[in-house]
């Protein structure tokens, strides 16, 4: 154990071992949240919106490298974890030729060699993670429509995730809450989405005949 302390300490791989761990702490901190119903990429942004058109360089890499398709704390601790594994790979093939990287270089090489990685990867995450209520659809298009608890139960606390359906077949989870005369809504229940408040949609069980009607 000792040994493999020392590897990740060491002088010539520490800027990679601090990326994984903010990787590793930034993952569990949004699991743990996520599990009491609030996420803390709502914090940081559901999403990170650049104009298409924009001729900044910075600007235009964030567009090349797909930000506004997919949450952008998920393409932090992708980037993360892209440049960690990037760097560790540079340094440990280094040392197997007997020598090692300056820190500086093998930082800029790893950080160059991570784009194209992120660009593709985050393509493929965005293809397959829940989308959020701003990515497709106006999120006032979701008020009517059916849900299924997926984080609860949902009762006036805390809010809780619903999982549903928009009218072109995409995939949503949002933050949602019982209405204020509702009954606790447990996890699997089908519930009617009836308003939005600043924080979350408000929720209601969802009548029978509507359910039955969706099937």
């Amino acid at each position: 154990m000792s040994a493999v302390a020392d590897i990740l300490l060491a002088p010539d791989v520490r800027p990679f071992a601090i990326a994984a761990a903010v990787m590793v702490a930034l993952g569990a901190i949004e699991l743990l949240t996520m599990i009491v119903g609030f996420s803390i990429g709502e914090l940081v942004g559901k999403d990170f919106a650049l104009d298409a058109d924009s001729h900044d360089v910075i600007g235009g890499l964030f567009l090349w490298i797909n930000a506004g398709r997919l949450p952008l704390l998920i393409l932090i601790i992708l980037a993360l974890g892209i440049f960690s594994i990037e760097g560790f790979f540079l340094q440990g093939l280094a040392h197997a030729f007997g020598g090692t990287l300056p820190v500086w270089i093998a930082v800029l090489a790893a950080g160059a060699g991570s784009i194209p990685v992120i660009r593709v990867t985050s393509r493929g995450v965005a293809r397959v993670i829940p989308r959020d209520e701003s990515y497709a659809v106006s999120e006032a298009d979701f008020v009517g429509l059916l849900a299924e608890v997926s984080v609860g139960p949902l009762d006036q606390g805390l809010p809780g995730r619903v999982r549903l359906k928009d009218v072109f077949g995409n995939w949503h989870t949002v933050a949602a809450r019982a209405g204020a005369n509702s009954e606790s809504l447990p996890v699997g229940a089908s519930v009617l989405l009836v308003d939005r408040d600043a924080k979350s949609f408000i929720a209601i069980s969802a009548p029978a005949d509507l359910i039955a009607h969706q099937r």
